[in-house]
């Protein structure tokens, strides 16, 4: 029961108390890179740039990087379990529902949810923790919360492999997706919301 309350009180922290308002539109633009971006942008690229580009041909790492930076903001700017695991499930159902990112194998990922949604939480967790609570350094936090992540979406995919849920034809393309690209995308994000860590620093600092 104790460690249990020790969880929450982790996922109920945060860097900044904002305005509830602020708190809103914070939660509206998360939720709508974990959900609409993964169904949509890739298509949309596609769409712009033409199917050959080098842009549309890295669609998935563009994508990625967005969603990695929507979980570290959560992290970092949001509170509670129910937001938290409401917004760390949207975007593998929108990536299955779109079809667009993995295009053939999107039907197959329907079978990595489960890992892919305790890999989005060990992310926010251990941001929460490490950064939040323990207020250890923000690239050594994100380096270790990106190796669980990886370790436990790929581990799902081994387990899934090993029992032959996917096609041959499939398993190198999905081998890359749930290990180097998840490795990439998480790496990219973490950079990226190193800015928005250092707003919230400052703002912190000043309330």
């Amino acid at each position: 029961m104790k460690n249990n309350m020790e969880d929450v009180k982790v996922l109920d922290k945060k860097m900044c108390d904002y305005s509830k308002q602020v708190d809103i539109l914070q939660i509206i633009l998360i939720c709508i890179s974990a959900l609409l971006v993964p169904t949509f942008l890739a298509s949309l690229l596609t769409k712009i740039f033409g199917a050959n580009s080098v842009i549309a041909s890295n669609s998935q790492i563009i994508v990625g990087s967005i969603v990695n930076v929507a979980l570290i903001v959560t992290a970092i700017n949001v509170k509670g379990w129910k937001k938290i695991v409401g917004i760390i499930t949207l975007p593998s159902i929108s990536t299955i529902l779109g079809g667009y990112v993995f295009k053939t194998a999107s039907i197959y990922m329907a079978y990595m949810i489960p890992a892919i949604w305790l890999g989005n939480f060990a992310i926010v967790y251990l941001y929460k923790l490490l950064l939040l609570k323990k207020e250890i350094n923000y690239f050594v936090t994100g380096i270790l919360a990106i190796i669980v992540k990886v370790a436990i979406i790929f581990l799902g995919f081994s387990i899934l492999n090993y029992a032959g849920i996917f096609p041959d034809k499939m398993v190198k393309t999905l081998q890359t997706a749930m290990g180097m690209t998840q490795l990439i995308t998480a790496t990219i994000g973490m950079v990226i919301s190193y800015t928005v860590y250092l707003a919230n620093k400052k703002v912190a600092k000043d309330q």
